[in-house]
């Protein structure tokens, strides 16, 4: 079925002057950077003015982090079904009402941590169901030969945005206090829905039966990825590298702050170092992959990735070590923006309109299931034998995604693949089969993850 407004073609037509794509970026950025702002509040809502415990922090932590592992199979089934417009709009507003009831609460002096687990839960759940969908829009956007160089402009504005984000962040919490911090997030969300509500390019026609259930859609997204292998390698490059960085991102900022004794303004410009790395990353990411190769690329960016660790497990106290991290920061991230955009692009480009999101949805799954397991590995190895040997470890663990491409077709792909047959000219209808030749894709997080790590998913 055709698109009421065709998909962005590639032939000497910028991205900045199609107005959809335009809309898309702006309502994800501004929902990136929202995210932000409360990445920054809520904890200190939580150990400042209720008084958490160490306990009740890492809670609140886990609850946020648990709806990605349970919902992501079920929200990119839906996405499948649905309209994915109309799911990432719905996603937006029942975020933006929950997190409201919290400046609300504060203001009538009934605020709880209770009520902060619930809205880290409902908030999750939605997020979820946003994320999925919009992900899984954009190729219905673009032109499929327009995909990685759209990949490109999201993850390094997405970047940017979270450290933007995270600075407003703690202006407004400075300012109005980290309960009313937070309306800056409930903002985000409705500028989010407003552009989505005016994207106007139709989205590839749904045929299911009426009958068909939840359950094996998603039995089926699981199936297609497990049969394509291509999708199945880069899926545990994935998994793989979100267990180790989040092994490694678990322990780091303490270490920086506690055994180097950096301070909290020296933290921030190494983080800012690092949200720089992963936009210059994504934007360099297309031409590095016509001049060497995506395989090749991504070869060598899960090459240098280990490496990155070094200078944390040698540094000491001082400036030129401080300098050294925040280039090592810069590096690691660089590389992940590279390899995540161009491996986010593959997956979109070999899968069928119908699989999309259900794609998406397992990649997302494995990934956010890893990072709790490897946060709770974090604490125990920390706890048993330091902070330093478990850093080391998780040193160790990067290279196992290197091994996992290394041993596949994919590091001999020297052009982006074609897309399925279907899929040349206009958005398929639905076609649930992988694709016949197995052959050599803004995090990101929680929506935390599509900015930095969220390259990786």
């Amino acid at each position: 079925m055709p698109s009421c407004i065709e998909p962005l073609a590639a032939a000497g037509t910028s991205l900045w002057r199609h107005r959809d794509f335009r809309r898309y970026l702006t309502g994800q950025a501004a929902s990136v950077t929202g995210s932000s702002i409360t990445q920054m509040a809520l904890p200190v809502l939580a150990v400042l003015h209720l008084d958490a415990s160490t306990a009740q922090v890492a809670w609140l932590a886990f609850l946020g982090q648990l709806p990605p592992a349970l919902l992501a199979l079920h929200a990119g089934a839906l996405a499948d079904r649905h309209s994915k417009r109309r799911q990432m709009i719905a996603g937006d507003l029942v975020s933006a009402t929950v997190l409201a009831t919290v400046p609300v609460a504060a203001a009538l002096d009934t605020l709880t941590l209770a009520q902060l687990m619930i809205v880290a839960v409902v908030q999750g759940a939605a997020s979820v169901l946003h994320d999925a969908a919009a992900i899984s829009l954009l190729p219905s956007l673009v032109d499929r030969s327009l995909i990685q160089r759209s990949n490109s402009r999201v993850g390094a504005l997405f970047a940017v945005a979270a450290t933007a984000g995270s600075h407003l962040g703690a202006a407004l919490t400075a300012l109005l206090g980290p309960a009313r911090a937070l309306l800056g997030d409930v903002a985000s969300y409705l500028i989010s829905a407003v552009c989505t509500a005016r994207i106007q390019t139709s989205e590839p026609a749904r045929v299911r039966p009426e009958t068909r259930r939840l359950r094996g859609e998603i039995a089926e997204g699981l199936r297609y990825v497990r049969g394509d292998d291509r999708l199945w390698t880069l899926t545990l490059v994935n998994a793989t590298t979100s267990f180790a960085l989040g092994l490694l991102n678990t322990l780091w900022a303490l270490y920086l702050l506690r055994a180097l004794a950096m301070s909290a303004t020296a933290f921030g410009v190494v983080l800012g170092f690092g949200a720089l790395g992963a936009a210059a990353g994504a934007l360099t990411a297309p031409a590095l992959a016509r001049r060497y190769g995506p395989g090749s690329m991504m070869l060598a960016a899960l090459a240098i990735t280990p490496v990155t660790p070094l200078p944390l497990l040698l540094a000491s106290p001082g400036l030129a070590w401080q300098i050294t991290l925040g280039v090592a920061l810069f590096v690691q991230l660089a590389c992940a923006g590279a390899a995540g955009t161009t491996q986010r692009s593959i997956r979109q480009i070999v899968t069928t309109a119908g699989m999309q999101a259900r794609m998406q949805a397992v990649s997302t799954w494995l990934t956010s299931g890893a990072r709790p397991v490897a946060a709770l590995l974090a604490g125990a190895l920390g706890t048993w034998v330091g902070v330093r040997p478990a850093l080391t470890a998780g040193a160790f663990l990067l290279l196992i995604p290197l091994v996992v491409l290394a041993r596949s077709p994919i590091r001999a792909l020297r052009q982006m693949p074609d897309p399925p047959a279907d899929s040349l000219s206009t958005p398929p209808a639905d076609q649930t089969s992988p694709p016949a030749v197995p052959s050599p894709t803004r995090t990101d997080d929680a929506r935390h993850e599509r900015a930095l790590g969220g390259n990786a998913s």
